[in-house]
């Protein structure tokens, strides 16, 4: 039986976090990759990130998609580059139109519907036409903040309200993570920002209050959001950002789902650089209000960066053999860390 075999679209951090975890994973390999950057073009990836090769075959890097998916068979795509549907979309296409898999962590793909409906069924359709499947997933969007709070319902014989919340550091992000979310900017600059949409905050409370909603089989008549800034009082310093006291240190965003006229499924996620300098703990937190009620807390947060990276490496043979079409978390087994051979879980017609 052969490996799954995998081309990576992006190897930024998310992209090059996740040919490092699949490395160490049996059963699959990285036959190649697709990177706008020309200093990595026409290079092997695994020299390119430091990995170990371990007898694998080189995996070369292109600057075109197409000439990286050539190297076939190619069970499935990682797309790492965007975060919204109108810029993954015909990234999506042109893959599934080469019948290969699509897996992205674009968290708008989490529930593309919700806000792109035109674009996921073409995309759905794409899939189905040529007999493979697509999926959005990460952390939040994908468990923390949606899929997790469904689980838990499981246990319940009545649900009236929901609330996630997702307390976290800012920290460990990059330099352009720092920029979408105002750090280091006037509270003025901010507001600009909001009012212009050049700061981005949390993507996916529409995503993750439709998923939701979906599971539960309640219809949503809107979804509103907020995005606060989160000022500091002193100053902050991260590997990439830093914020003087009385700039912006993060975001507040905040989200309600409203059903039947109510406000059934409510969001909260203030996420800031070095939080612990102002007494905040990071945590992860799902209420359930209902027959029983449930309150879960993980503390501190589910590592944002290395959540998203193993839901991708997790989820990856699941999708290869999954229905064709355009799939959500809520379509694939209960996601788990897969430690055996990939090849039987996306070839299990070869068992």
């Amino acid at each position: 039986m052969r490996e799954v075999r995998v081309v990576l679209w992006g190897l930024g951090a998310m992209g090059s976090g996740i040919a490092r975890v699949l490395g160490k994973r049996k059963g699959v390999h990285v036959v190649g990759a697709c990177d706008i950057n020309p200093a990595y073009v026409g290079k092997n990836a695994y020299d390119v990130l430091g990995i170990p090769q371990e007898g694998r075959p080189d995996a070369p890097v292109h600057g075109d998609i197409l000439e990286a998916l050539s190297h076939k068979p190619v069970d499935i795509c990682v797309i790492a580059t965007n975060s919204f549907v109108k810029d993954v979309y015909p990234k999506v296409l042109q893959v599934l139109r080469q019948g290969v898999n699509v897996i992205t962590i674009a968290e708008e793909m989490a529930w593309p519907y919700a806000q792109s409906p035109d674009m996921a069924l073409d995309m759905h359709n794409v899939a189905k036409q040529h007999k493979v499947s697509v999926l959005g997933t990460g952390i939040n969007p994908g468990l923390m903040m949606d899929l997790l709070a469904v689980c838990l319902s499981g246990a319940q014989t009545e649900l009236h309200h929901v609330c996630c919340e997702r307390v976290n550091s800012l920290s460990p992000f990059g330099k352009a993570v720092m920029e979408e979310q105002g750090i280091g900017i006037t509270p003025e600059a901010f507001d600009q920002g909001v009012s212009d949409g050049t700061l981005a905050g949390h993507v996916g409370f529409e995503e993750s209050i439709h998923m939701m909603a979906s599971a539960f089989g309640w219809p949503v008549d809107a979804v509103k959001t907020q995005m606060l800034p989160i000022i500091t009082d002193i100053d902050r310093k991260a590997p990439h950002g830093e914020a003087k006291a009385g700039q912006v240190a993060g975001v507040n965003m905040t989200g309600q789902g409203i059903v039947n006229g109510e406000e059934k499924l409510t969001m909260r996620h203030p996420q800031q650089i070095e939080p612990q300098l102002v007494g905040v703990d990071t945590g992860d937190y799902i209420t359930l209000t209902g027959t029983p009620p449930i309150a879960m807390a993980i503390k501190p947060e589910v590592d944002g960066g290395l959540g998203t990276i193993a839901m991708v490496c997790n989820l990856l043979p699941f999708v290869v053999a999954a229905k064709p079409g355009l799939l959500s978390m809520l379509d694939l087994p209960v996601p788990r860390c897969v430690m055996g051979d990939y090849r039987t879980i996306a070839f299990p017609e070869d068992d």
